[in-house]
């Protein structure tokens, strides 16, 4: 990857954060965003530092193990990538199509992770065509190996996931992408949380998300990607949720 396109993927990466820090998606040094430079580099935030108010200059090159990598100067001496990284990182060894990745803490969608409102039930059709269900994982530890360890197993076959307790991780073939994910995921999130406040949702019909799981996986065979109907925007009853949730 040339220099230009580096520097492009840095604005993008400071663009993309500080949307996030506007809409509440993170607060403080919550979340973090990286990018493929390569096959070998990713591009990403570092660490303690607030995604609304960064410089480009500010962010780091990695290699796949997490290390930091290249020139050490300027804005970007004394920094160190998140330690968060971790999740981000389990997520491109898993899946080559992915080259962005996006951890956030959205308020929402973490309120449905505490007062056991399921995103894995597919209510909203555009959220089951764009993202299929959304499983939420066993709390881990943050910043620990089992992040990844959860994520691990889901991944391949989701492209939005939520970590208990915690917040989310949508991933996209760039930034942007990743980024609309989250939108989607929040606002999905929102509704739930609001609805449910009245009463209990009732999910689409079997027959209403068979026609958006064939939708999905047309669109996503002519991308040259398999979607797995079964696993992922699939017929999804009130067991099946629970068991997306608990790994059963």
């Amino acid at each position: 990857m040339d220099a230009r396109s580096e520097y492009a993927l840095r604005e993008e990466i400071v663009r993309i954060g500080k949307l996030m820090w506007e809409k509440n998606f993170i607060a403080a040094g919550d979340g973090n965003l990286s990018v493929r430079l390569g096959t070998d580099r990713l591009l990403c935030t570092p660490s303690g530092l607030s995604k609304g108010f960064l410089n480009a200059e500010q962010l780091l090159v990695i290699d796949l193990q997490g290390n930091k990598i290249g020139a050490n100067f300027g804005a970007a001496r004394e920094l160190i990538p998140s330690s968060e990284i971790k999740l981000h990182l389990e997520c491109y060894r898993q899946r080559a199509d992915i080259q962005a990745v996006v951890h956030a803490h959205p308020p929402s969608a973490i309120s449905c992770t505490l007062v056991g409102i399921s995103l894995a039930k597919c209510i909203l059709p555009e959220v089951v065509y764009d993202l299929g269900t959304i499983p939420t994982l066993p709390y881990a530890t943050p910043t620990s190996i089992e992040g990844p360890e959860r994520i691990r197993e889901l991944i391949p076959r989701y492209d939005a996931l939520m970590l208990e307790r915690h917040g989310s991780v949508t991933v996209g073939k760039n930034l942007w992408e990743a980024y609309m994910r989250l939108e989607r995921l929040e606002h999905s999130a929102l509704i739930a949380l609001q609805a449910n406040a009245v009463q209990p949702v009732t999910p689409l019909t079997d027959s209403q998300i068979q026609k958006l799981a064939t939708m999905r996986k047309n669109v996503f065979a002519q991308r040259g990607r398999d979607v797995c109907a079964e696993c992922n925007a699939c017929m999804v009853s009130e067991r099946h949720a629970s068991r997306l949730e608990t790994g059963d």
